[in-house]
């Protein structure tokens, strides 16, 4: 069986004429499914004939509510959403003023090791479909109500080792028959892997990268990133700056906040010196608590901050939300794969 959402208008309207169907069903198929149908039967202005040939050789992704929490602060909703295979994957909708900002994730589990983040504890299950990203964005909207504008691909797992994958869900999301939301309301996250860097920059999309920085300096992110080893901060720098040079769009590194660990005056120096060049941004992240994690949060954000612009960068911090429905990414899915693990006890 074949999953139909993961193929492209063109991919749809070359199979289903090899089915003898004329071409314009190709177009009917792709929208039914970018709307959120479950079945076949759906599919109103399609003969039950052909809702048959594709039952026999397709199946639809649908994902399921395992838990849903939503902040009493300020509207967040975080999904655990309940894959067809029984694992399990988050999404968190947050609203600003400029829009509906959707989280999404692009593994189940995560194999980079950070160690301030609860998303890669358990290591990495597998990669996801591009349906299943797909339906992030499309349930999150039919099940919230609210009208999505921008895509953030920064939830659990490393988009770039998954490119195939993600470029194929960025294909199927920007189409103008689908969701239609485009590449410059998409920012797709890195924890720094150099050959993904460089390979999207020939790729040339209009979308935002955002590079998880964490440290300027090598002995820090090796310290708390194992990628740091395998792709050193200066060919991480080199890399970002190669970008720059062949897509002029600027850069956006995150920074996570970790007391005594990266807020020093001096890796904020060295931030400016290593960024100067490029029209970057660095994004600085008050740190989320992982109880599992010996590192806690800075509490010389502002004066980081200070520091970063008085060489001229800007910087900004991050506005938490959804603090009171479990704010660090992955600790949803954790506390659900534990309950699993203690009733099949």
């Amino acid at each position: 069986m074949t999953d139909l959402k993961s193929m492209t208008l063109e991919e749809i309207t070359a199979a289903l004429r090899a089915m003898g169907e004329p071409s314009f069903r190709g177009k009917q198929v792709f929208t039914w499914l970018h709307r959120g149908i479950t079945d076949f039967d759906e599919m109103m202005n399609i003969p039950k004939s052909l809702h048959e040939k594709l039952r026999a050789e397709y199946y639809i992704t649908v994902p399921t509510v395992a838990r849903k929490q939503v902040s009493k602060l300020d509207g967040t909703i975080k999904y655990l959403w309940e894959l067809q295979d029984g694992n399990c994957i988050e999404t968190v909708l947050m609203s600003y003023h400029h829009g509906n900002t959707v989280c999404i994730s692009s593994q189940v589990g995560c194999r980079m090791g950070c160690k301030f983040c609860a998303s890669t504890l358990a290591g990495k299950v597998r990669d996801l479909t591009p349906s299943e990203m797909l339906d992030q964005v499309l349930f999150t909207q039919l099940d919230s109500g609210r009208e999505i504008s921008n895509i953030v691909l920064m939830g659990i797992g490393e988009p770039m080792d998954n490119r195939k994958n993600v470029l194929r869900f960025l294909e199927l999301i920007n189409h103008p028959d689908g969701m239609n939301i485009g590449m410059r309301h998409i920012s797709l996250s890195t924890c720094g892997v150099v050959p993904g860097i460089d390979a999207l920059a020939e790729d040339n999309l209009q979308l935002t990268l955002s590079v998880s920085l964490h440290a300027p300096d090598s002995t820090t992110r090796s310290r708390i990133m194992p990628v740091n080893n395998a792709y050193d901060v200066e060919e991480l720098f080199a890399a970002c700056h190669r970008y720059f040079k062949k897509t002029g769009r600027r850069i956006s590194f995150e920074y996570a906040m970790i007391d005594g660990v990266n807020d020093h005056d001096w890796q904020a120096d060295l931030l400016a010196e290593k960024i100067h060049g490029m029209p970057g941004h660095v994004n600085l992240i008050p740190l989320n608590d992982v109880v599992e994690s010996e590192f806690k949060p800075s509490k010389r954000v502002a004066a980081f901050q200070k520091r970063l612009e008085s060489h001229g960068l800007t910087a900004t911090v991050r506005r938490s939300l959804g603090g009171d429905i479990d704010a660090s990414c992955g600790q949803l899915r954790r506390k659900e794969m534990k309950a699993r693990e203690g009733a099949a006890q």
